[in-house]
């Protein structure tokens, strides 16, 4: 990997990097206040899951777009894979924050087309690849990336809301680093399977049903931390 490269995966990979997902908590919250997280050891475990579930199936669609395959397809195929309404509405919306910082930072006519086709959004994951696309990032980048944010998120939202020591979630973090690693992998070859074939079909589905139910939940609480 060249500097620029890895420069621009550091960016983009970064939790200061301007797209808005500092707001959700990709399920933590409600885990938290349901007790299934309650320390490091629970948070692990909330993370692995969801690194083997929803983290699979974004980074291959992150991976796919970032390939180059047709984005409205992947945005199609990750509705489908997205069956509760309040998480398709939190894709959209992080892949709108996302595609707009994306724009600012690596302009791109590609960026460009797809902001003026599709103003409501894309699902964030498939935005994310097309924004390593224009970083000049190569697909497995865009896997691990994804597959970064779906841990990176719990863990760090998990500091707000239990007042955990960072030290520790970064250590949770870092006992993950294999299976990232690992979901990436197999990400990534889904990805190849679907640039070659056109068939979104064969991108992953892993599901996790009980973090669609509390996402569904938690968007009708009152009063919340995070938007998500």
């Amino acid at each position: 990997m060249t500097s620029s490269r890895r420069a621009a995966l550091l960016l983009l990979a970064d939790g200061r990097f301007p797209a808005g997902a500092h707001a959700h908590s990709g399920g933590a919250e409600a885990a938290v206040r349901a007790g299934r997280i309650q320390g490091p050891a629970t948070l692990a475990a909330f993370c692995e899951g969801r690194l083997h579930t929803t983290g699979l199936v974004a980074a291959a669609l992150a991976a796919a777009a970032c390939a180059g395959c047709d984005p409205y397809a992947l945005d199609a195929a990750a509705d489908a894979r997205t069956p509760a309404p309040a998480l398709r509405d939190t894709a959209r919306k992080l892949g709108r924050q996302l595609l707009r910082a994306a724009r600012a930072t690596w302009p791109s006519p590609e960026l460009d087309a797809v902001a003026a086709a599709r103003p409501r959004g894309l699902h964030q994951p498939v935005v994310l690849g097309l924004t390593a696309r224009a970083a000049g990032l190569a697909p497995r980048d865009a896997a691990q990336t994804a597959a970064y944010e779906s841990c990176g998120g719990p863990a760090t939202a998990a500091v707000r809301l239990l007042s955990l020591d960072p030290f520790d979630a970064t250590a949770v973090l870092a006992g993950l680093a294999d299976a990232m690693d690992s979901v990436a992998e197999r990400a990534t070859a889904a990805a190849d399977a679907v640039r070659a074939t056109g068939d979104t079909g064969r991108l992953p589905a892993a599901s996790a049903p009980l973090l669609d139910i509390t996402a569904q939940q938690h968007a009708a609480w009152p009063v919340r931390l995070f938007a998500s």
